[in-house]
């Protein structure tokens, strides 16, 4: 009998890590309609445009597959869907035929990991769910339940933290020079100052602007989920980083992975 979880994070850069998490399993992205398991059909949107909205991107989830088991991970398009996502998603599924549902996001917006954690297990207290006590952990019902808040369940930041720990394993001399680039931005510039679309002076602007400028130099012109998924952000090194091997763990318990 085949495995399921769906996992819903909260960008397709989160989408594109937890996928290259999962390849020591055996993992690969479906790519054809045809090659995709029935259970998860009615995840597939049908028409377009979704919604009758020109310019968004159709949300389709990506889906793994191995031997034994297939995933579904939804980008959630921003923090605010996290629980909206996964409700609909349960709504369309047999959820007594999932191992897992896990929930993926960041503790970037002024609020510690566990009140982000508290706040996304408010908003799914009407789902069909044995949820978890804190944050990080599985909560053992069926389906299985994890709330991860990157990027440790601890400190305030985002998935770039985790990137940025992974390229200095893998791309330090890259590493280097992006901060170097990085860091003499001229902060007072009043170009920058006065254009408010500009996002380099959030909290986690500055590493994220290091982390695609990494991934423009191995990837031009490509967004850094590409990057993600062909580059060695995450590879047999990085996957030991305590930092990495912590998000492999919690993915590995809440779908049941050995």
């Amino acid at each position: 009998m085949a495995s399921y979880g769906c996992i819903v994070a909260e960008g397709p850069h989160d989408v594109a890590f937890v996928a290259k998490v999962l390849r020591p399993f055996g993992f690969r992205r479906v790519k054809m309609i045809e090659d995709l398991d029935r259970f998860w059909e009615d995840l597939v949107p049908r028409t377009f445009p979704y919604k009758g909205d020109l310019l968004g991107r159709v949300p389709v989830p990506t889906f793994l597959k191995n031997a034994t088991g297939s995933i579904a991970i939804h980008s959630a398009r921003g923090d605010t869907r996290l629980a909206e996502t996964v409700e609909e998603d349960l709504a369309l599924l047999d959820v007594s035929a999932l191992t897992g549902v896990g929930v993926i996001l960041d503790a970037d917006s002024g609020a510690s990991a566990t009140q982000r954690f508290t706040a996304v297990k408010e908003a799914l207290g009407s789902a069909p769910l044995s949820l978890p006590d804190t944050v990080g952990q599985v909560a053992t019902g069926s389906p299985r339940c994890g709330i991860y808040v990157m990027p440790d369940n601890v400190s305030n930041g985002t998935l770039e933290d985790i990137l940025l720990e992974c390229a200095a394993v893998s791309y330090p001399s890259l590493k280097s020079a992006a901060e170097k680039y990085v860091g003499g931005v001229n902060r007072d510039d009043p170009i920058l100052a006065n254009d408010r679309k500009v996002e380099f002076f959030k909290p986690a602007g500055e590493k994220k602007a290091v982390a695609g400028c990494i991934s423009s130099v191995l990837k031009p012109g490509k967004a850094i989920q590409v990057s993600i998924q062909d580059n060695q952000w995450i590879d047999e090194n990085t996957l030991k980083l305590p930092i990495v091997n912590a998000v492999q763990k919690f993915l590995c318990e809440l779908l049941e992975l050995s």
